[in-house]
């Protein structure tokens, strides 16, 4: 059964295509209530429309704050149609019936977007302000409301909508069936437990922290394993859309966040772009880096990142932040891999990676909020630090010699590739790509080990390579070894009681070795 809609609330903060419903109400004979800017921007329509302020007799007080938080708006939104009693206090308190509410949200993401940004001068006191300002009450609350009494009112929460339902309006002569109200209303509640979840983050990224409500959990296929359930709570649509692929499962989460928090590494903080016109490309596998390379283009990253280690690629997540062009598309076609993260994929490349349909596509968001604190739980708890932030305290060269300026660049890549890999960590790399690895050995000569076996497994020249540890070498054992295998310089943050050791051997054979004073351990 069609309902006829007589009475609209509008409340908006983007106008973005509102004219056409708007007119569209209008035909229909429609009565318009609504509030501030979008009063006017309706006014400027030639289209007649009432003050809410009208309604309540009340003005917009508080700076803005108060205007729709009044029994006269929500009697007339939760007012049950078929309730005599309800119908009476309406006409008694002259509460007019609202069969439309048509609101969205203050932009709370995009203010914290704004203010974490590189663009934003401001002081941290003042960001706050203006993103503490941007969250909204009257309007989740209208939402909430509406939904609540979808039997009689239809509520549009995203104007996404607007266009749809217009078309809805144009189909059945300006009327609604409780079908489409009830599919408005589950909308509008996505809508607020959205935007509540956001909210809730950005209050949780403080120094105290407690699980998020139901509002924002995302049930999981599983665990990471069959038996185990899991969900997922926050908004991962922050930081990526998905494209193409099957539903995210958990390790697919564990890796994409390894893989997000790598490729950070190599761009400038809040723009998304990269801090070099070179494309980096990285495989990971089981949060742990197995192939990463910097080269001129996407496709020759893709190539040598791969080439570092082919066997472990197997069933892998990708990310680069280059664009994903048709060349690239067709190498990385020839694998079985999980999950491709890219900030951007051509249209031809596109139409090639969706040729297997389990195939996860991810488009990473220019701008993203990076998380501050990191959670871990455990022993009935929940542990939280700080996230490793940076590379280096101090650039000391205190080998033999110092780093040439190809050196120089391959020590600060492997540095930032072994801050990624699991603890005890080793990266060996050359010309900007990852040629041995060892990560979560029980010990640092074993990492070393692994990390020379790995290279020569893939027939890889290790001389005028560089080497990268997470922490310091308790004694000189691994230099002499990664020496004797050819490799010529060293980077690590120092802090043992026996790095005169491991620097006398440098200085010995003229080794270059830069002491950077910050430990990267990952557990």
């Amino acid at each position: 059964m069609i309902k006829k809609i007589r009475a609209a609330l509008i409340s908006v903060f983007y106008k973005d295509g509102l004219d056409s419903l708007v007119k569209q109400l209008h035909d229909f004979g429609i009565t318009l209530y609504s509030t501030g800017g979008t009063l006017q921007y309706i006014d400027k329509l030639g289209i007649a429309c009432i003050p809410v302020e009208s309604l309540t007799t009340y003005p917009s007080i508080l700076g803005g704050r108060v205007k729709t938080l009044h029994p006269k708006v929500f009697g007339g939104i939760l007012g049950r149609r078929d309730q005599a009693s309800d119908l009476q206090e309406m006409t008694a308190y002259d509460i007019p019936e609202i069969d439309l509410v048509i609101v969205d949200l203050y932009p709370f993401e995009a203010t914290l977007e704004q203010v974490s940004g590189p663009g934003f001068s401001g002081s941290k006191a003042e960001g706050e302000k203006l993103v503490i300002e941007k969250i909204d009450i009257g309007g989740p609350s209208m939402i909430r409301a509406a939904a609540k009494n979808f039997q009689d009112v239809a509520v549009l929460a995203s104007k996404n909508e607007y266009a749809p339902f217009a078309q809805i309006l144009r189909d059945q002569q300006g009327g609604t069936t409780v079908e489409q109200r009830k599919n408005y209303a589950a909308k509008a509640f996505e809508v607020v437990a959205h935007y509540d979840v956001a909210i809730s983050n950005y209050f949780l990224a403080g120094d105290e922290w407690k699980m998020p409500d139901a509002a924002g959990r995302k049930p999981l296929r599983y665990g990471e394993n069959p038996h185990q359930e899991a969900f997922f709570y926050g908004t991962w649509d922050q930081v990526f859309t998905q494209l193409h692929g099957k539903e995210i499962s958990y390790n697919n989460l564990v890796d994409i966040d390894a893989a997000v928090q790598l490729i950070d590494e190599f761009q400038v903080p809040g723009s998304g772009a990269s801090k070099s016109t070179a494309a980096v490309f990285a495989i990971i596998k089981h949060t742990n880096v197995c192939g990463i390379s910097s080269r001129p283009n996407v496709a020759d990253a893709w190539q040598a990142a791969l080439d570092g280690d082919p066997e472990s690629a197997f069933g892998g997540v990708l990310v680069t932040d280059g664009t994903v062009d048709r060349a690239t598309a067709e190498a990385i076609n020839e694998i079985f891999f999980e999950v491709l993260l890219a900030p951007a994929f051509d249209a031809d490349a596109m139409a090639i990676l969706q040729s297997k349909k389990n195939r996860i596509l991810l488009e990473l968001r220019s701008s993203r909020v990076k998380k501050n604190m990191m959670f871990k739980g455990l022993l009935n708890g929940t542990l939280v630090q700080d996230t490793d932030e940076g590379s280096f305290e101090k650039w000391e060269e205190a080998g033999g010699r110092a780093t040439t300026d190809t050196e120089k660049t391959d020590c600060q890549f492997a540095n930032l590739v072994c801050k990624h890999l699991k603890s005890n960590a080793i990266a060996i790399v050359r010309h900007k790509q990852l040629i041995g690895k060892g990560c979560g050995q029980t010990s640092r000569v074993d990492a070393l080990r692994q990390a020379l076996d790995k290279a020569r497994q893939f027939g890889f020249d290790l001389k005028a390579s560089v080497l990268a540890s997470d922490a310091f070498f308790p004694f000189d054992d691994c230099v002499q070894m990664a020496h004797a295998a050819g490799i010529q310089a060293f980077i690590q943050p120092g802090g043992s009681i026996r790095d005169k050791d491991s620097i006398a051997f440098c200085q010995k054979h003229r080794l270059a070795m830069v002491i950077t004073g910050m430990r990267h351990f990952k557990h």
